[in-house]
């Protein structure tokens, strides 16, 4: 057991279920409807999906003669559009392990590569925000992406927020754990469902099965 200042926790995949990938898909597809593009490469609306950097976006909407930032700005709104009706449906649920967090006696927060608007959209549609002393997301623009994990800006923000030196951040990515090293923090990577045969090129700090796996690690 080691002695942290905080608790920083990713969010999707984490403390909330994971979008699922034909709903990313389908808003991606109505993003490119919305700036007049019916008929996009199924490669490009993979990529607007996964790991999209800001190279990428530039040379995709070179392919269609789109602005950037109106492309982009489509995207996020469709895309945080999809988010908040999958949640309200009930097609994505919070973690029953997510109480766990309550129980951890240390200065907590969430630092995910969503939006921020979609992470203060969860921290309240799941009654989460009293378990979090902070929280970032990235904003809605084509600048955010190149401060999204594994760029540390974001974790750095939540450990000034935090008054932290030290800190504990789990997550399901490599990214996370990526961030994390960077970030000169340990990292404890998730097994969910969805990473359970994940292999990863890094090697986290630890490797737990549940959010309870974290409290026995800091408490």
């Amino acid at each position: 057991m080691t002695a942290y200042d905080a608790v920083l926790f990713d969010s999707d995949g984490v403390l909330v279920e994971p979008p699922a990938r034909r709903t990313q898909l389908e808003a991606a597809a109505a993003a490119f409807r919305a700036v007049g593009v019916d008929d996009v490469d199924r490669t490009h609306l993979v990529d607007v999906v996964s790991g999209m950097t800001t190279a990428r976006l530039e040379e995709i909407c070179l392919a269609y003669d789109l602005d950037v930032a109106e492309f982009w700005d489509a995207r996020e709104r469709h895309d945080e559009r999809s988010q908040f009706e999958a949640f309200r449906a009930g097609d994505r649920d919070r973690y029953e392990d997510v109480e766990a967090v309550g129980d951890l006696r240390r200065p907590r927060g969430v630092v995910s590569n969503n939006h921020h608007t979609t992470v203060a959209f969860k921290l309240e549609f799941f009654d989460l925000d009293p378990l979090f002393d902070t929280f970032y997301g990235r904003e809605m623009t084509v600048e955010s992406l190149s401060l999204k994990k594994p760029n540390t800006h974001y974790l750095d923000r939540a450990l000034s927020d935090l008054d932290a030196e030290s800190a504990l951040y789990v997550g399901d990515s490599e990214s996370d754990v990526v961030a994390a090293n960077r970030a000169g923090l340990d990292s404890a990577f998730v097994r969910r469902r969805h990473t359970r045969d994940v292999d990863l090129s890094v090697t986290p700090t630890y490797e737990v099965d549940s959010l309870y796996d974290v409290a026995d690690l800091v408490d």
